[in-house]
């Protein structure tokens, strides 16, 4: 069985040093990275996990907690998108991942799991409600992703500049009516898109009634559906609709083909998020898409960080682009 002392014997390096390189410390040269790597390479060592643990004083593994009221976890295409670009980034400094029952959410009990786990990090999707993961005082650096919280640090997307991009394009096309289907407000990203859908509106200079903001609750194909047959149901319906999430948006099409009317032709729909379905329906869905893989990787820069006592828990707002495809059209005189 290969050790250190052979990678060390091997790579002309002290064994201090190969430790240092195997757990990814900042203070190596990059000339001795490269001899230790190579003699890793050459000796084929694989590092024994129980062995590492003792020397280093760490589990080598981070929790993922899902806390987000549908209950489906990484089953949510945007989740699981996001999780696998921060799971693809913290396997290249050996971690493993840990992944909490859905059931438990942020709990008394979920902090004591993980604590007895003895998880070195804990990044929190999509979360609401009170921390008792991450808090000042707690042993257990964490990121939240989707949920701003001043102490833990959290990566989310430019929400309200989102919204702004999808009622910048719809009044290029000509339209006015321009109705929104909200993510639940006591989420961060729906309420987020709500504001930024409102305030582009108003710098346009268009009204929105009332009753062309209806509540899609938290991203479900049956809260697009049912918010759409409400926006059906009015004496004088949008031209076009923002849709806060793309799942919502599908089920919003569906409602629209139903009642017997087309899109885009009589009404146009924007969406949030691109998932990989969105451009595959009929027809592709003119959405905004979130960098899932840079959340995730910044998700996991600032866990490792923190992890490594950097206490810097400033939040990370990634970039959102406007993805044109065919569910929008220009009015026609």
């Amino acid at each position: 069985m290969v050790t250190i002392y052979d990678i060390a014997k091997r790579s002309g390096y002290s064994i201090t040093t190969v430790s240092k390189v195997l757990n990814n410390y900042k203070n190596v040269s990059e000339k001795a990275i490269k001899a230790v790597q190579e003699a890793i390479d050459e000796l084929g060592y694989t590092p024994n996990s129980s062995a590492r643990t003792l020397a280093t004083n760490k589990s080598w593994m981070i929790g993922v907690v899902f806390a987000e009221h549908l209950g489906v976890g990484i089953a949510h295409p945007f989740f699981s998108e996001v999780i696998e670009g921060f799971k693809k980034h913290v396997e290249l400094y050996n971690y493993d991942l840990l992944f909490v029952s859905r059931h438990m959410g942020l709990q008394e009990e979920t902090y004591k799991h993980l604590k007895h786990r003895g998880v070195d990090g804990v990044v929190v999707v999509q979360s609401f409600g009170e921390d008792l993961i991450g808090g000042e005082n707690s042993p257990i650096p964490a990121v939240y992703i989707d949920m701003p919280l001043k102490q833990p640090g959290s990566v989310y997307s430019d929400n309200r500049h989102g919204s702004s991009l999808a009622v910048n394009y719809l009044t290029e096309l000509g339209h006015e009516r321009i109705a929104h289907i909200m993510g639940d407000q006591t989420n961060f990203a729906g309420e987020e898109r709500a504001i930024g859908f409102l305030k582009a509106m108003e710098k346009k200079g268009l009204v929105v009634p009332e009753h062309y903001l209806v509540n899609g609750g938290f991203f479900s194909y049956e809260g697009g559906r049912e918010a759409m047959i409400r926006l059906l149901a009015l004496s004088e319906r949008p031209t076009a609709v923002v849709v806060a999430g793309d799942i919502m948006a599908l089920g919003a099409i569906k409602v629209i083909k139903e009642a017997g009317l087309r899109v885009p032709e009589d009404i146009s729909i924007v969406g949030f998020d691109d998932i990989a379905l969105a451009k595959h329906v009929d027809p592709p869905l003119t959405t905004i898409r979130q960098d899932k893989d840079l959340i995730g990787r910044q998700a996991a820069i600032i866990l490792l960080n923190k992890i490594n006592g950097d206490q810097d828990s400033s939040s990370r707002v990634v970039p959102v682009q406007l993805i044109k495809r065919g569910s929008c059209q220009l009015i026609r005189g």
